[in-house]
């Protein structure tokens, strides 16, 4: 454990929570979820006998069934309810238990920089070797890094922190590479929903639908703002999903009954509530990397997600001095980018899904502001 990092952004957060808790006003771009005007959840007519106890391992059968479909539509292929899919405590956990059951100790797993703070520390708990790639390295320049004891690229997609998308020709290019190389491809759909209006997200499974190579992980709590819930999902054949459930019944069971239950009941009341807001906040997020740009600050490309992976510039700190300054002198909470990839010390994640505009717009300028008087 002592060669295990903490979570950067999440480390960041607790900072953050008690500087509020002890009264400070914090302008908090550092808070990786989305939040939405819900309703206040209610469980009457839920089945009592059965919400407030254990589920089927593979998850409440109402809620594979609805997401199996939902899938399907989305990415054009199958997904069987029965054998396929398996609900999880979050996408974390989903992502955690397919490394654990497909690395064998010493195998590598290819990781694209900016990369999201658990793979390579959940690759290194799975007595695996995390295989970082610079940021500046395209989908095709991925091959160079294959080793025999390759086993596996992960994709996040669309990407936390920059808000790129994979489009159709470099996902299939992915795939050739798994097929030729006899890999797994991963993929990291947690923010599939945070594309801009009238884009369509490209899933892995759409050149894939056999499933010969690919696992999804996916979050509803992400997605639709309500990640404190922790209810994640997994899709892959189901010679993997017979393996991996063996890891869900020795380390939790099955995801949150109660809230399982709820989400298949309300599966699309939610997704007519969210999808507005969703829609709003992604057009928020492209209005603030405008704000950026016009004061000199460039972000790495993207369109998606409530991420901007923004470059310091002729900023003369790193990412870590940084965002401290940034927090002690302005009030602002950003995470440096060092905990997104050795290559990614001159950028700061941005996060706008959780401060109002004027906020939002505040923080923005605060950043600019520290780039300039720090040249």
């Amino acid at each position: 454990m002592e060669s295990v990092s903490e979570a950067s952004s999440i480390r960041t957060n607790n900072r953050i929570y008690e500087l509020r808790a002890a009264g400070l006003d914090i302008v908090t771009l550092s808070l990786g979820e989305a939040f939405f005007d819900l309703p206040t959840p209610s469980f009457e007519g839920m089945p009592g006998t059965q919400i407030h106890h254990y589920s089927h391992s593979r998850g409440v059968p109402l809620l594979r069934q609805k997401l199996a479909g939902y899938y399907e539509t989305c990415s054009g292929a199958p997904v069987d309810p029965e054998t396929e899919i398996m609900v999880t405590a979050g996408s974390k956990a989903a992502i955690f238990m397919t490394l654990t059951a497909m690395l064998d100790p010493g195998d590598e797993v290819i990781i694209p920089e900016p990369l999201w703070v658990s793979y390579p520390d959940q690759v290194r708990l799975a007595r695996g070797v995390p295989v970082m790639t610079p940021w500046y390295e395209q989908v095709g320049d991925l091959e160079s890094y294959i080793t025999p004891r390759t086993r596996a690229i992960i994709v996040n997609n669309p990407h936390n922190p920059s808000g790129r998308r994979l489009g159709a020709v470099e996902m299939l290019s992915l795939h050739e590479m798994a097929e030729k190389h006899g890999l797994f491809l991963i993929s990291d759909e947690a923010y599939h929903e945070f594309v801009p209006e009238g884009e369509v997200f490209v899933s892995a499974l759409e050149h894939d639908p056999e499933k010969r190579h690919t696992i999804v992980c996916n979050s509803m709590s992400k997605n639709y703002g309500i990640s404190g819930w922790r209810i994640g999902y997994l899709i892959a054949d189901q010679h993997f999903t017979r393996q991996v459930i063996k890891l869900q019944q020795h380390m939790v069971t099955c995801a949150p009954t109660i809230l399982s239950y709820y989400l298949a009941e309300n599966f699309e009341a939610i997704l007519d509530h969210t999808r507005p807001q969703i829609r709003r906040v992604v057009a928020t997020r492209n209005r603030m990397a405008g704000l950026l740009a016009d004061r000199g600050v460039q972000c790495l490309p993207g369109d998606a997600t409530f991420y901007l992976f923004a470059s310091l510039g002729e900023s003369r700190l790193d990412s870590t001095e940084f965002a401290e300054r940034l927090l002690t002198r302005y009030g602002v909470a950003v995470v440096p980018g060092a905990g997104y990839g050795a290559s990614c010390d001159r950028f700061v994640r941005v996060a706008v899904g959780a401060e109002t505009e004027d906020r939002l717009v505040r923080g923005m300028h605060a950043l600019a502001d520290l780039v300039e008087a720090t040249r």
